[in-house]
């Protein structure tokens, strides 16, 4: 999550809640985020996470992955439009290693609840182009 509201990674934050899926802030740098309990790594989270969504700088990303594989989490989404996004070889790698086979690429706002007409688009590309699931 970022401190700016106007980060990708807390309109995915936001759309996820409204969507009503349980969703938790992670920022080393913040207690918290959008009015909500902000965690300073996976690690200090509360009760089962099932699932990491990857959006922050590539180069934080290794770390990120590297605690949520520790904690036994096995579904890893990296957000990705265009450019490297939240990817790093490494992080990749790491959830590979641990038998995790990551989503590289898209973002969950093409999937939840109702969708707007950019997202719908992008979702159709990164169809074609095999980047995102079906």
């Amino acid at each position: 999550m970022s401190r700016s509201s106007s980060a990708p990674a807390n309109a995915i934050f936001k759309r996820l809640r409204e969507t009503d899926h349980e969703v938790f802030a992670l920022n080393p740098n913040a207690t918290t985020v959008e009015g909500e309990t902000c965690y300073r790594s996976i690690g200090d989270v509360p009760g089962t996470v099932d699932g990491l969504m990857v959006v922050t700088h590539p180069r934080d990303a290794e770390l990120v992955v590297k605690e949520a594989l520790a904690r036994g989490i096995s579904q890893v989404w990296f957000h990705r439009s265009f450019g490297q996004g939240s990817v790093s070889d490494a992080a990749v790698a790491a959830c590979r290693a641990a038998a995790v086979e990551p989503i590289i690429g898209g973002c969950p706002l093409m999937y939840c609840g109702r969708i707007d007409p950019a997202h719908k688009a992008f979702r159709w590309v990164l169809r074609l182009q095999r980047r995102v699931p079906g």
